[in-house]
């Protein structure tokens, strides 16, 4: 192309044509871009179309922008999600707190469903962290809850844990006699709920739910929860019928309170004794239990000195305080599952 002269001694090449072919090109790349852009799938949107959505006018000038769906959540919603037994669906725990900051009615439905979950959460993590050293300062914090409508939560926390904590019975055990102090009622619901669970067990055949019952209710009977008439029930029970497991399981409830019945009721003891004796002589059972009896014996021998019934530092109710259930074993109690549901008003709760 010949160069164009204008006058002041410079000249550069023409590029009108140049121009032409520059806008033809960016006009086929924009076509090309417009089909490819047409030919993707409706369903997949890059950031780019989402975003031009999101800036789409409405009309007024003003860009729409979607609101979440949690915003959006109308306040019957809300409180359907607190008051569903599981909780519902997901919720952040940050919108959690929120959603139960906002409900300041303290009789609706709402607020009790959160204020019975956190009475539930605080018993069972208080239950759950009891021993020993800390078995006083545990008891006090319960007393502050309100113990008396959690009760059917109390004694379903402390049966669990002890059935998976066998160790710890005596620990469980002086905390139901702290309670049973203040509130008899407890300490006969849980006692109720063992002697079921003991009576189902033995039905079926279950040796580790006996194992576990009659554990809790010997260590209860230490404690003076329980008649020591109880106590002697289940022994005669076991051994009505022997065999390899029901004699076991009355070997090991008398290693844990055979020296509270050596000292209540030396009689009874004896009685027992005599027929676990007659049961060894006769060979009834196998040779490991017949080995099992043999120590029992021997451990009666000694006077229980390596079996006491109530450690001194769990020794921390007053024998006058206590009070002393004296159920037995062949009445029909009923459990009160029931007290573990939420009612909603505490004017229908089955107090």
């Amino acid at each position: 192309m010949a160069a164009v002269d204008h006058g002041n001694g410079e000249s550069f090449r023409g590029t009108v044509g140049e121009d032409d072919e520059t806008e033809r090109r960016s006009h086929r790349s924009d076509e090309r871009r417009r089909e490819k852009r047409e030919e993707r799938p409706r369903g997949k949107e890059t950031k780019s179309s989402r975003r031009g959505k999101d800036n789409e006018d409405d009309g007024d000038g003003v860009a729409a922008i979607e609101e979440p769906a949690a915003k959006r959540m109308r306040p019957a919603e809300e409180n359907q999600l607190l008051t569903t037994k599981t909780g519902g669906a997901y919720i952040p725990p940050a919108r959690l707190r929120m959603m139960q900051a906002a409900i300041t009615d303290k009789s609706s439905i709402a607020y009790q469903r959160i204020a019975w979950e956190a009475l539930k959460k605080s018993i069972h993590g208080l239950i759950n962290k009891v021993n020993v050293a800390n078995i006083h300062e545990v008891a006090l914090q319960l007393f502050k809850e309100n113990i008396v409508r959690g009760r059917g939560w109390f004694a379903k926390s402390c049966i669990q844990a002890q059935t998976q904590s066998p160790t710890f019975t005596h620990v469980f055990a002086a905390l139901v006699a702290i309670i049973n102090t203040k509130f008899p009622q407890i300490g006969e619901l849980v006692l109720k709920r063992l002697i079921t669970n003991f009576r189902k067990a033995y039905k079926r055949n279950q040796k580790a739910t006996c194992l576990s019952s009659t554990r809790f209710i010997a260590h209860l009977v230490n404690q003076q929860v329980a008649d020591e008439v109880i106590a002697l029930e289940i022994v005669t029970l076991l051994m009505e019928t022997p065999t390899d497991d029901s004699v076991e399981v009355a070997i090991g409830f008398l290693k844990e309170c055979g020296l509270k019945l050596l000292e209540v009721s030396p009689k009874g003891l004896a009685a027992v004794c005599d027929q676990l004796r007659t049961i060894l002589h006769e060979a009834q059972i196998d040779t490991r239990v017949q080995y099992m009896a043999e120590v029992m014996f021997a451990i009666r021998k000694d006077g229980f000195k390596d079996y006491p019934s109530v450690m001194k530092e769990l020794d921390l109710v007053e024998e006058g305080d206590q009070f002393t259930h004296p159920l037995s074993l062949t009445d029909e109690y009923n459990p009160e599952d029931k007290l573990g549901a939420f009612y909603g008003l505490f004017a229908s709760y089955p107090f």
